[in-house]
This record gives C-alpha cells, sequence and structure tokens, in this order.
C-alpha cells in the first residue's frame, strides 16, 4: 500500500493517468517517431505576429495584462469572441454568454464537475475524447455509448437508447459530443444529423456539451455550423480552444452558454485557479482582432490535408489488408481498427522499442474496449517520419498477426 494512500480522499482513486501525457513523457528526448500527441506542427505557429502583439500589449496595457482580471475573462477578448464565434455561425449572443478558461480542458473539468452527479446517465461516442473520459470516469456515471460510423455518431442507436431508457423510468443528463473532425475518429455529423439531435435532446430533455476543438480545421468538404448555431432553448453548450488554431502554450479556451451556466462555472472557477491568465488572453484578443488566426487558417488546413494524404498513402502501402482506418476530413488524426486478436496496449512496448508511438485505443472507450484499434497523429511529424513510421508500424502489426 502506498504510503500516503490513508490520507487520500475516496474520489482521487478515480482519476485516471492521461495515457497521451505518459507517452510523451517516454518519448520526450528520445529518437521515436512520435504519433502521440495531438500537437500541432510549430511551423504553424505565428511567432512573429505574437512577439509584435506582445510587445503591443506590454506597451498599452502592462498595468492591467500582468494583473489580475475577472473570472469570466477580460471584455475586450469575451467581445473578439463573440466575433470569432460568429464565424462558425453562432450568432444571437453577447459577451455575457462568454466565458474564458485555461484551455478546453478546463472548461470540460468545469462543466462536468457542475452537471453530473455519480450514477446520472450520459451518452458519450465510441470512441471519444480520452481526456473528456478520464474527467467523466471521476464524476462516476452512468455510461452510455453511441457507436461511431463514417458519418459521425449512429443517431439511430441513441434514438433506441433514449426510448429504452425512457420507458424505464430513467432521465439523461447529457450527452458529450465532437461533431466536427470528431477525435480520435475524424468523422464530421451532418447538418441534418445536427438537427436531429437537437431534437431528440428537446424531447427527452438533456444538455448537450459540444466540443468544436476543430471546428476551424476542416480542410474536406464542408464544415457545418456547430450544434450551438441551431440551438433556440439554451440547452447546447459549447467549447473551443486556441490550442490548434494559434498556440498551445498559451492554454487559452472558452466556452459559450446560456448565462444561468456561465454563472454556475464563474462560481466553479473562482475556487479552482480565480481566472484565467491576463497576458495571454490580452494577446488572443488582438491575435482576432488583427485577423492573426484568421489569415493563418488556409495555411494550417492546408499543411495538415497534405500530411493526412500521406498517412492514408502510406497507410494503403504498408499496413495489412485486414486492417481498417478512418478517412478524416479534418483535425489531427487518423483511427485504425486492427485485426481482433491483436491487442494495441501489449503492442505499444514493442513499438517504442521499434522506435514509434501511438496512443493505444482503448482508452478512447468508456469502457476500455476496442483493443485492437490505435489513434495516430498526423500534424505533428514531418512527412518524412510519417511514412517511415507508418512503414515501421504497418511491419510491427503483420509481425503480431
Amino acid at each position: 500500500m502506498p504510503k500516503w494512500d490513508k490520507f487520500l480522499s475516496k474520489e482521487s482513486s478515480l482519476l485516471k493517468t492521461s495515457e497521451i501525457r505518459d507517452l510523451l513523457k517516454l518519448t520526450e528526448g528520445k529518437n521515436v517517431i512520435s504519433f502521440a500527441g495531438g500537437l500541432p506542427d510549430p511551423t504553424t505557429f505565428p511567432a512573429e505576429d505574437i512577439k509584435n502583439i506582445t510587445d503591443y500589449v506590454l506597451d498599452n496595457y502592462s498595468s492591467r495584462a500582468l494583473q489580475y482580471s475577472a473570472t469570466s475573462g477580460i471584455p475586450e477578448l469575451r467581445k473578439e469572441l463573440v466575433n470569432l464565434s460568429s464565424q462558425r455561425g453562432i450568432s444571437n449572443i453577447s459577451e455575457n454568454n462568454i466565458f474564458v478558461t485555461v484551455g478546453s480542458q478546463e472548461a470540460l473539468f468545469m462543466l462536468f464537475n457542475i452537471m453530473v452527479d455519480p450514477k446520472d446517465n450520459i451518452f458519450v461516442e465510441t470512441p471519444s475524447y480520452l481526456a473528456a473520459l478520464n474527467i467523466l470516469r471521476a464524476r462516476n456515471p452512468s455510461f452510455h455509448g453511441i457507436p461511431l460510423t463514417e458519418y459521425g455518431p449512429d443517431l439511430d442507436s441513441l434514438e433506441n437508447q433514449l426510448k429504452k431508457l425512457a420507458s424505464e423510468g430513467k432521465k439523461v443528463k447529457l450527452t458529450y459530443i465532437i461533431p466536427t473532425a470528431q477525435n480520435p475518429g475524424g468523422t464530421t455529423l451532418s447538418l441534418e444529423g445536427r438537427k436531429r439531435l437537437l431534437e431528440l435532446a428537446s424531447k427527452y430533455d438533456f444538455m448537450i456539451v459540444e466540443d468544436d476543438a476543430y471546428g476551424f480545421l476542416v480542410f474536406d468538404g464542408d464544415s457545418p455550423a456547430p450544434i450551438k448555431a441551431l440551438d433556440k432553448e439554451g440547452r447546447v453548450i459549447y467549447t473551443g480552444t486556441f490550442s490548434k488554431i494559434l498556440a498551445p502554450g498559451l492554454r487559452l479556451g472558452w466556452i459559450v452558454a446560456d448565462e444561468e451556466i456561465i454563472q454556475e462555472v464563474e462560481l466553479f472557477k473562482q475556487n479552482v485557479d480565480l481566472h484565467t491568465p491576463s497576458f495571454t488572453q490580452f494577446i488572443a484578443a488582438e491575435a482576432i482582432k488583427r485577423n492573426v488566426i484568421q489569415n493563418n487558417l488556409p495555411r494550417i488546413r492546408e499543411l495538415y490535408r497534405k500530411k493526412r494524404d500521406v498517412m492514408l498513402h502510406a497507410m494503403e502501402q504498408y499496413f495489412p489488408k485486414e486492417a481498417s482506418w478512418s478517412k478524416p476530413v479534418g483535425g489531427m488524426f487518423v483511427f485504425a481498427w486492427l485485426p481482433q486478436k491483436i491487442d494495441t496496449v501489449k503492442m505499444l512496448s514493442t513499438a517504442l522499442n521499434r522506435g514509434v508511438a501511438y496512443v493505444p485505443g482503448s482508452s478512447f472507450y468508456y469502457d476500455y474496449s476496442g483493443r485492437n484499434t490505435m489513434r495516430i497523429n498526423f500534424s505533428f511529424p514531418t512527412e518524412e517520419q510519417i511514412n517511415n513510421g507508418i512503414k515501421t508500424l504497418g511491419q510491427l502489426v503483420k509481425d503480431e498477426m
């Protein structure tokens, strides 16, 4: 028994380590081609613009940028986020509907903590974002899965499960969904699908937490308006992040929600970290105002589209015919399904020894199923690393078979 276990809360035992963070630690400083993290390509960071903005902020706003600020975020950034939201189709909101967070991770942490009680019925996609699942697991709800298809979550399955729960007299609290360039599946739910999900939420009276981390990073086809843009009842809570469109090191995200929800989040955050850093908020506000983000997006999309194509081509070439994988329309990841007898958790140590890292797919399933799956990232490695890494990984999978 660890030395200090008797002093820890029962809830602490529900906390799970992030396999991605653990893998990043394992691969740091080593000669490993990493497909593990969701790291943006560093060449997409507008470093020169950020440098100029930083000087401007310190010259003009140092007394506020280096000072404590409001829990909900500085007015300048909340105003610019109203403008940025309109570019994703979200209108009829004001600064009172915007809340600035330390990355979208904190947004999810706070939302799930203020909304989910033990045994609450909640729906998640299978697979879904593992960090969100880890937060939810610590809340100890009753999980229900929505299978992912190539067209997004299977809404027929969702509706059938909702009917069954209703017939048993059970209420559903919320559904967590990544409808655009889903992580890890790479799929995008159609506009009709989004409308249907809203109708189901209204009929069965549950909330929707919409994670739009990749809404600006769709490089094939359309990027439909977020579910929040269609929301007439205020039952959709939207989260966004600067990590994929500006720089993850700024640690900035935001929530768009009904004012009543925003007030609850504000109360929670006051007890977590008081407020999001003022300095980085001023930088982000100016980056939106100067169109730094908007002007950089086409370059990011084109770069990631090329890298995705290199990865898909390499997988066609080197992966066994028994394997299948997603064809992502945006985002940063390909998700692969291998023959059932292959356990990607057990295979990982061999992969690391051969100089390649990936994330085993079981962490993306609320029940840790999907042990024959893996998530592989194409945004961070170079095209040469992608080709060489997939070749190594393909050979490893064949050896395992």
